[in-house]
Parts: structure tokens; C-alpha cells; sequence
């Protein structure tokens, strides 16, 4: 896959163990962030972290976005494909949050997913994460919100409803 340019950003996909790119985006992450992400206090990622985070096969697929003139990755979108059913993932720098890179990131993966096969996507939100619960409602066809051991689980229908008929 090559690198694509959407609305000012370069998105390219994660080459398998880069581990560099993932630390370089969690060094980017304030505490209220990596909370945020991770449900629960992350100062650090260990060797298995990032070995996990840094995956990429024919099921765990990442996007990484740039922006124009920054060395460093402004954020990164993960997706874990479990047949038609995917689990996603975002994380967008602390400075650089509020510029629609999350959106960009959601919207490239969700059109990845779609294109191999995910019809349902799930992501875990922890805490008071507005921001997040207003992009997934705007990424999906329909969104069912569901609680499970205290964090909200949505489930996101990549499928058009089919239409009623008369």
C-alpha cells in the first residue's frame, strides 16, 4: 500500500515492528491522553507493548499520519480484523488534537475495512472521551453503544441498512 495525501496530511501505512513510530507518537501523548487511550495510568510501553502495537499482518493493520513541515508522527489508527468484525484504535498527538486528524485517520481505516470485508467495527472508549464518541458517530452507518466492565463498547455497522419496503 503507498502513502495517500488527504486533506493536507500524508497517511502511509506502518511497516510491521516499527517500533519507533509507535514510541515516537506515545512520546507525544499527555497523561490525560494515554489514560484516555489506554483505560487506565501509562507512563511507559514495555518491549511487549510495542511489539504489539507495532504489528502488522494480514489481520492488524495501521495508518500513520503526517503533517506537512513535522518530522514526527501526528497520530496513528489501528485496526485488529476478526473476519467481518474489526476492533479499532486511535491516538492523535496532544498539540495536534482538535485539527481533524483523528477524523482523517477514522475515515481512510474505516474505507480500509470496508474494502477488506468488515462490515462492524468496535472500539472501547474510557472515560469522558467526547471528542471520540463524536467521530464514531459520524463514521458509521448506525452505532450501538454498549457497557462493558465500566468502559463504553461501540459497536460501529459499516453496512447501509437495506431499504424499507412500501
Amino acid at each position: 500500500m503507498q502513502a495517500r495525501y488527504v486533506r493536507g496530511l500524508t497517511i502511509r501505512p506502518l511497516r510491521n515492528g516499527d517500533t519507533e513510530t509507535i514510541s515516537a507518537v506515545f512520546a507525544r501523548l499527555g497523561s490525560t491522553s494515554r489514560q484516555r487511550r489506554f483505560c487506565g495510568a501509562k507512563p511507559r510501553l514495555s518491549a511487549d507493548d510495542l511489539a504489539a502495537l507495532a504489528l502488522v499482518d494480514e489481520t492488524h493493520h495501521v495508518l500513520v499520519a503526517y503533517v506537512q513541515g513535522d518530522a514526527a508522527p501526528a497520530g496513528i489508527a489501528r485496526l485488529v480484523r476478526d473476519g467481518g468484525r474489526g476492533e479499532i484504535a486511535f491516538e492523535v498527538a496532544d498539540t495536534l488534537q482538535g485539527r481533524g486528524i483523528g477524523s482523517v485517520l477514522a475515515r481512510e481505516l474505516a474505507a480500509d475495512a470496508r474494502a477488506a470485508g468488515v462490515t462492524q467495527l468496535v472500539a472501547t472508549v474510557c472515560g469522558d472521551n467526547r471528542p471520540v464518541v463524536s467521530l464514531l458517530g459520524r463514521l458509521a452507518q448506525s452505532v450501538d453503544v454498549r457497557w462493558r466492565d465500566g468502559e463504553r463498547e461501540f459497536v460501529l455497522s459499516l453496512v447501509e441498512p437495506s431499504p424499507v419496503a412500501p
